[in-house]
């Protein structure tokens, strides 16, 4: 299937149905008992992290990423499979553009009316990030996906959320968790009507040199949406790494080479730098070799991470208290080309960190046909991208002018990404024990080791791994229950008491009340609305008296001292059902009042129909027939024929044996069989019913 983005047209794999857990076809269970999950972006690929969730009709979106391989359009998440007015939340885990770039366009070219919310380190890095975007991306205008004012927009538009804070939207309760990956990256635990979501985004289990560990969350989930981005790797320990990175460097300047770290600017540069750092203090021979970090952010950044130092581990928190560790003394800030001068060994770290353009491209270009140079690519690539070509190694590359030169640099890939490793992964699941496990942002290969692999150690949890634009669906059936609140709990329930009252719904809450305790337990108020008409009415009223109490049981004299206006006071009033006032209110109208509701308003309908009625025809309602218990005697001869008799002011019904009899003076029935009873006093009833007014309790019922 071909989706359109709003110009190029993508395609997203739509071979595979839905993943359906249960009978989530809504013939067993309701559309809202379904928990759907489907990848705008992540499924089977790692980029444009979007994953949406619905349930019981509210919309959460996870993150809001671009793809760092694509551009313009194709770099955006699937938003045509959504209506991006009914997403009620978007909550974005970290600020990676894979995570967040996607944001102003969402926010600000869709319909999208919700709320937005991460963490204050990810918004205040955010701006930045995304503004060194827009300035540096090399697309034109036209294949844009924002400019610098939507972002500027979109940053109104972001409500910031603290570790550990619960926040609710209309039913839809969330709190964060720090996710170790970057400064600020977030996990989020979603509960939905008793159902808890949750969503890693990035996370790293690992403390390291500045960040803490993911933490792990005091409850379990029902759903986990985790990563899979390394799949079954088993990242080799922090010190290794630590070794192996310093030792090439060490050894690239060692031999008057240049030597290249093409890093984002901000998330793992910052361990980066730490490590250097602290190896050239420990080595005065590499004092004259200078170290860059070239990016136009470095200031800015570094006065982020700064601000934000009570977020990292204790390391930092107790290094703070002796000096800034962030305050380097053998690294410099280099804010472009402009400004540097190659004429020696050095190390530079620049962005991006995949290679894709910018500064990092450049110096990549310069630097890659001299044998005495070298890159170290140090987090995760995506496919498709210059950083992942070059760690296969090739003898060749292509340049962004199309010419095609040999590639000489030493090339050597060391893991620094804070992403969790299967050991990481697989414990965090041991931990948490979900009942289901939705994997996202992995490769399809990587994402498939990693489902065989948690499948065989975990058999009673439900794994899936799905496509973009695939859906999971779950079913989780929830009971409905009422509280009974306020004056009805006054007394305890009993068994066949009847509970009435008015029920009331937030969200997923239901309270059971009188209405005099609406304004105590909601933000509700009643009101009593009082109708009135004037009917026009030319006839006598004693013709309207008459027809109201032929149709109506109870018509009353009204106290004169409860008519509501002076004006209708010494009238001749009467009262029908005790709830609708009928007053003579000059000789050519009658005034009808009662307090609104449905039954009530019923009430009053049929009263006007009976004056208008009486207004153009003023002959009896009922002709003139026999007595009533005539009328009785005739009704049920023709029921029970032969098998009735009259006996003085009684009727006896001999029916196979079984005498049953009727007191017609105080009509009620006497019979040994009760099925007969019951069905001679239904008829009974009828009969009062065709020729008698109505009852008021009928009315009211």
């Amino acid at each position: 299937e071909e989706m359109s983005t709003g110009g190029e047209k993508r395609k997203v794999n739509s071979s595979v149905r839905s993943w359906v857990e249960g009978d989530a076809s809504g013939g067993k269970y309701g559309l809202n008992d379904v928990l759907e999950i489907i990848p705008l972006g992540a499924g089977n690929e790692v980029g444009r992290s979007c994953i949406v969730l619905k349930y019981k009709e509210k919309t959460i979106m996870f993150d809001c990423g671009i793809h760092p391989a694509y551009s313009g359009m194709n770099a955006l998440p699937f938003f045509d499979l959504i209506d991006p007015a009914s997403v009620d939340v978007l909550l974005v885990s970290h600020f990676h553009l894979d995570h967040c770039g996607a944001l102003p366009y969402f926010l600000e070219k869709t319909p999208f009316k919700g709320r937005v919310f991460m963490t204050h380190p990810t918004k205040a890095i955010y701006k930045m990030l995304l503004s060194d975007y827009v300035k540096m991306n090399n697309i034109s205008a036209e294949d844009s996906l924002y400019v610098e004012q939507d972002l500027i927009n979109s940053m109104e538009k972001i409500e910031v959320i603290n570790y550990h804070q619960e926040i609710e939207v209309g039913g839809i309760k969330f709190w964060c968790y720090n996710a170790g990956h970057v400064l600020g990256a977030a996990m989020f635990m979603l509960e939905i009507d008793g159902v808890k979501i949750l969503y890693t985004g990035d996370f790293s289990r690992q403390e390291d040199r500045h960040l803490m560990a993911a933490e792990i969350p005091d409850m379990s989930p029902d759903v986990l949406i985790v990563e899979s981005t390394y799949g079954v790797q088993t990242h080799d320990p922090r010190i290794e790494r630590e070794k192996r990175f310093s030792h090439f460097v060490h050894e690239i300047v060692k031999k008057e080479g240049r030597c290249l770290i093409p890093v984002f600017a901000l998330g793992r540069a910052q361990e980066l730098l730490l490590i250097l750092d602290e190896y050239w203090q420990a080595h005065p021979e590499l004092w004259n070799v200078p170290i860059y970090y070239a990016s136009s952010l470095a200031k800015k950044c570094m006065a982020v991470y700064q601000t934000y130092l009570n977020m990292m581990n204790d390391r930092i928190r107790q290094q703070i208290q002796i000096s800034n560790p962030f305050i380097f003394k053998h690294i410099s800030s280099l804010k472009g080309m402009g400004s540097f001068q190659d004429v020696g060994p050095c190390v530079v770290m620049a962005s991006p960190g995949m290679l894709q353009s910018g500064l990092s491209r450049e110096l990549f270009e310069l630097w890659c046909s001299d044998k005495r140079n070298g890159v170290l690519i140090p987090g995760y690539c995506v496919e498709g991208t210059l950083a992942k070509t070059i760690i296969a190694q090739p003898d060749s590359v292509q340049l962004l002018s199309g010419q095609v030169v040999p590639l000489r640099m030493s090339v050597n890939y060391i893991s620094f990404s804070a992403h969790s490793d299967y050991t990481q992964t697989s414990e965090f699941i041991d931990i948490l024990k979900p009942s289901y496990i939705v994997l996202v942002h992995g490769e399809m290969n990587e994402m498939n080791r990693l489902n065989n692999a948690l499948t065989d150690r975990h058999k009673s949890t439900k794994i899936f791994a799905p496509k973009n634009g695939v859906p999971v669906r779950l079913v989780f059936k929830s009971e409905k229950h009422s509280k009974v609140v306020g004056k009805l709990a006054s007394e305890p329930p009993s068994d066949g008491k009847r509970v009435a009252g008015i029920i009331v719904q937030k969200d997923f809450n239901h309270h059971i009340m009188e209405s005099a305790d609406l304004s105590n337990f909601t933000q509700l108020t009643t009101s009593k609305v009082v109708q009135k008409i004037h009917i026009p009415y030319q006839q006598n009223f004693s013709i309207a008296l008459n027809a109201l109490k032929e149709m109506y049981e109870m018509v009353v004299d009204i106290d004169q001292t409860e008519l509501s206006s002076t004006k209708t006071q010494g009238k001749e009033a009467y009262r029908v059902c005790d709830v609708v006032d009928v007053v003579q209110f000059d000789e050519n109208s009658v005034l009808l009042e009662w307090v609104s509701n449905p039954v009530n308003d019923m009430i009053a309908d049929s009263i006007t129909a009976l004056l208008l009625q009486s207004q153009s025809n003023p002959a009896p309602l009922r002709p003139k027939m026999e007595s009533e218990d005539q009328f009785v005697v005739n009704f049920m001869k023709k029921q029970f024929g032969n098998a009735m008799k009259v006996e003085g002011s009684n009727i006896e019904i001999n029916l196979n044996g079984k005498l049953c009899k009727i007191i017609r003076n105080g009509r009620r029935v006497e019979c040994e069989d009760e099925e007969l009873k019951k069905r001679i006093t239904e008829h009974l009833q009828r009969v009062e019913m065709a020729v008698g007014p109505i009852p008021e309790t009928l009315v009211l019922q």
